[in-house]
């Protein structure tokens, strides 16, 4: 197991506690939450404010078999179809089979979903599902409501009478850097630098008897995302660097529907839910004409990647830059009373849903990939877990379904703390003691320039997008490395990037796009979100297995393929 570590100053500051949660959407407050509940002191550490991650920004809903009619089993049939031959069956079991009362449990913490005249949770169709099962709070604000619930949850238990009980501790602005290990190599807490002035600003340590990442996606790597500035990877990076495996990074989902704002946007976009889809809005390009139809029995309602590529193909064909999503039949009172998030957004841009089409084309969403984990959430490096996006329990396979990703980081964030808490009763959550050496003696990661992340996302989009072929990838990987080399060269003139949190955003980002381009290269085939133009066709003979991704002493990442 090959370790590195960022370029940083040594921690001038230590805290301890039992667990170390790193991130602050459903997945690391349900997490906190319930750790906390076992007995177990909890910090959770968040790169900007505690509601400021994913979770917030997911308009859809939360996927569970709540209806009538409807059944786990039915469920796991559209997850299995949509992830295209690589889900882990027993994984998507688990969140079917789970996610309901999970779901009834979120309710039981605050959340507050949409209900009809009859006091039932409503529920309608995404993408991929053959049932109305996507439960959606303040009509198209499902994740802030969330969001909400959960951390009104965390701020109520995180009181200072609480902290001086030794309950949940939150550190705000921190991005996390490294994993500590102890000398049997087991997980015994983290670095991390607090953005600001107090006791606990700049590098510091927290150790801890278990670290949970929970640090969300790595859209930022591309140019146009549907995620929020802070979502650069930093979850996956770190695995990496501290030896962990992880697995599927090809499979990047761009979510076929985001607001369009012109050839020169970058960064975080608007979101136009799959949920406007459901409620009947059609897909048409400038002639007006429905493409989906006839493409995919479900319409526009087929699966993300279907419905990407084929939104992709048109716009090549006619020359476009983007296609039109036309829900002006619903009129004013649908749009302002389910889909007021959206109205407002694309009035905000200047379009007006209720009497023009909207356009639209895919942008990065989600990484249906992640650090590779056990049903419990447990990575290869003992003692560190994973569960929401920077996690690859195994659920979404090459493709994830519609609204199972809220679901899947509320289900295996509970399984996590219940193996936190079957440890702890069983003495199995002893303190560990960090080896200062070995964290000061790995390989240190020389700085991109802040500015290299503009061009990380430019690459990116450019050769590893919707569309990719050897030789588009070829081109990202020689540009990328091209940017790795310069930050060494740097270092050898001894002019080094400052270590600063955009250069280790950078570093972040380089990682995670340099491990995504070469495990993309490597599988030859067209399967799920990655979409080879070279290999147009699924492979199952060769290719219906994952690729385990790990750091090379030198630093690199090597992709090896699983044993059929």
């Amino acid at each position: 197991m090959s370790t590195h570590r960022l370029t940083a100053p040594a921690p001038g500051w230590t805290a301890t506690t039992d667990v170390v949660v790193v991130g602050s959407g459903v997945a690391g407050l349900t997490v906190a939450l319930n750790a906390r509940k076992a007995g177990l002191r909890v910090m959770v550490v968040t790169k900007a404010m505690l509601d400021d991650g994913s979770t917030r920004w997911a308009q859809g809903g939360i996927a569970a078999a709540l209806g009538e009619g409807d059944t786990p089993e039915q469920h796991l049939d559209d997850t299995l179809v949509a992830g295209a031959g690589l889900c882990d069956e027993e994984a998507v079991r688990t969140l079917v089979t789970e996610g309901p009362d999970a779901v009834r449990r979120l309710i039981a913490t605050g959340a507050a979903f949409d209900r009809g005249e009859d006091g039932h949770v409503l529920l309608t169709r995404e993408g991929g599902h053959h049932r109305n099962r996507i439960a959606h709070a303040g009509g198209d604000a499902t994740g802030a409501e969330i969001s909400r619930a959960l951390v009104a949850a965390v701020r109520t238990t995180a009181t200072r009478a609480a902290l001086a009980a030794g309950e949940i501790e939150l550190i705000e602005h921190a991005l996390v850097l490294d994993l500590l290990t102890d000398a049997e190599g087991h997980a015994a807490g983290l670095t991390l630098h607090v953005m600001g002035e107090g006791a606990r600003d700049g590098v510091g340590a927290v150790r801890a008897r278990a670290v949970v990442l929970a640090t969300g996606g790595m859209g930022q790597v591309f140019s146009a995302t549907t995620n929020p500035a802070v979502s650069t990877g930093d979850g996956v990076a770190l695995a990496l660097r501290a030896g962990a495996a992880v697995t599927d990074l090809e499979f990047v989902q761009f979510h076929p529907t985001v607001l369009w704002l012109g050839p020169e946007a970058e960064g975080q976009q608007p979101l136009v839910s799959e949920a406007v889809r459901g409620e009947g809005a059609h897909l048409v390009d400038a002639d007006g004409v429905r493409f989906m139809v006839g493409q995919h029995e479900l319409a526009e309602l087929a699966p993300r990647d279907i419905v990407a590529k084929a939104i992709t193909r048109r716009m090549q064909e006619q020359g476009a830059e983007h296609m039109l999503l036309d829900g002006r039949h619903f009129g004013a009172e649908m749009w302002e009373r389910r889909f007021p998030t959206i109205l407002a957004s694309c009035r905000a841009h200047g379009i007006d849903p209720v009497t023009e089409p909207i356009p639209v084309a895919p942008a990065a969403h989600y990484a249906s990939g992640g650090v590779r984990t056990d049903p419990h959430g447990r990575t290869s490096v003992p003692g560190l877990y994973a569960c929401g996006e920077v996690a690859c329990t195994g659920v979404h396979g090459a493709n994830r379904l519609a609204s199972n990703s809220l679901l899947e980081g509320l289900v295996f964030a509970e399984r996590i703390a219940e193996d936190l808490a079957e440890r702890h009763r069983a003495g199995e959550l002893p303190e560990r003691t960090v080896d200062v050496e070995a964290a000061r003696s790995a390989p240190a990661v020389p700085l991109p320039a802040s500015e290299a992340r503009a061009e990380i996302q430019r690459l990116m989009s450019r050769g590893a997008g919707v569309l990719r072929s050897a030789a588009s990838m070829a081109g990202t990987a020689a540009g990328l490395a091209l940017i790795s080399e310069s930050a060494y060269a740097h270092v050898a003139e001894e002019k080094p990037a400052d270590p600063r949190v955009e250069t280790w955003e950078a570093a972040n980002l380089l990682l995670v796009a340099t491990a995504l381009v070469a495990a993309a290269a490597q599988r030859a085939e067209t399967r799920g979100c990655h979409w080879r133009e070279d290999f147009p066709e699924r492979d199952d003979a060769h290719w219906r297995r994952h690729l385990i991704t790990t750091l090379a002493a030198t630093g690199g990442p090597v992709s090896t393929p699983e044993e059929q």
